[in-house]
């Protein structure tokens, strides 16, 4: 039997606080897909990455749900490179690594703050919205008020971006059958609702992602939706010209997360994405296998 040491990371904390929780197991390079799985039911959390050497990249990094494997977690790889970073495994400066969604630079600061980069972003299409209304309970007039579309958009995942007006974000009531028939309908992995917030303060919008398809019914912080919605505002809201944001996220679940966000042109091109954010470890797992 043997027994594989898990740490359990908050990733994308804010003020030591909050957080998305994620499992990191490093050195995974013996571990099947179905035991990898065992270990993330195990744990329980939204995700659960898994670290192995790789020759084409620093590290060859996978990602499994309690129902599956995805091919990219932000939160995720986050927690990971913390984790790494923390354990004498990498130091300060730049790293790539290798996912199902591609080769994806890492920058881990001296203060433990990571940034990744995600991969550029498709436009995959947009729905109606008397399509999403019935989904989180909204009126398709009220979001027809924010003059903003719902769009679906990959940085890694396929993300459906849904602006809600001010006031919303809180009060949104899921029908998890129907979104997590929606979601396997159109191929998404999740519906990230926002609403933007006064552009005096320091967050640019407040975030809820629901993920039910994935056996995630809300998530406090999601990194791939955030360079996801990064270049849904710098399209719709900065004119396609470079920027900079701030999420906050997890509000609802009184477990608020903090998300930076940039996203860089090269003309009327996005040339890069990136997300980033701290986390801190709370506890470790023995899990037999």
């Amino acid at each position: 039997m043997e027994n594989v040491e898990v740490f359990l990371v908050n990733a994308f904390i804010a003020n030591e606080t909050g957080g998305n929780p994620a499992g990191v197991v490093l050195h995974a390079d013996n571990l099947s897909n179905e035991e990898k799985l065992k270990i993330a039911q195990a744990v329980g959390y939204a995700e659960t990455a898994f670290v192995a050497e790789d020759d084409r990249a620093d590290f060859a990094l996978s990602f499994f749900t309690v129902t599956g494997e995805v091919d990219f977690c932000g939160h995720a790889t986050l927690a990971a490179f913390s984790t790494m970073y923390r354990e004498g495994v990498v130091a300060e400066g730049e790293y790539v690594q290798r996912t199902k969604a591609g080769l994806l630079a890492v920058t881990v600061g001296a203060n433990g703050h990571v940034v990744m980069a995600q991969k550029l972003p498709e436009c995959l299409g947009v729905f109606e919205y008397e399509a999403v209304s019935g989904l989180i309970g909204v009126e398709a007039a009220s979001l027809a008020s924010t003059q903003l579309p719902v769009e679906v958009i990959s940085t890694g995942l396929p993300d459906m971006i849904v602006p809600v007006p001010q006031g919303y974000l809180d009060r949104l009531q899921v029908n998890e059958r129907l979104l997590s028939n929606f979601c396997k309908d159109h191929g998404l992995v999740s519906l990230h609702a926002f609403e933007l917030c006064e552009e005096s303060g320091s967050v640019t919008a407040s975030c809820r992602n629901f993920a039910p398809l994935f056996g995630i019914p809300e998530e406090s912080a999601t990194g791939s939706a955030s360079g996801a919605l990064a270049c849904y505002l710098s399209r719709h809201l900065n004119g396609g010209r470079s920027g900079c944001f701030t999420f906050e996220q997890g509000r609802a679940m009184n477990c608020t997360s903090v998300i930076t966000a940039s996203v860089d042109y090269d003309g009327s091109d996005v040339a890069r994405v990136r997300v980033g954010g701290f986390a801190k470890e709370i506890g470790k797992q023995i899990i037999s296998l």
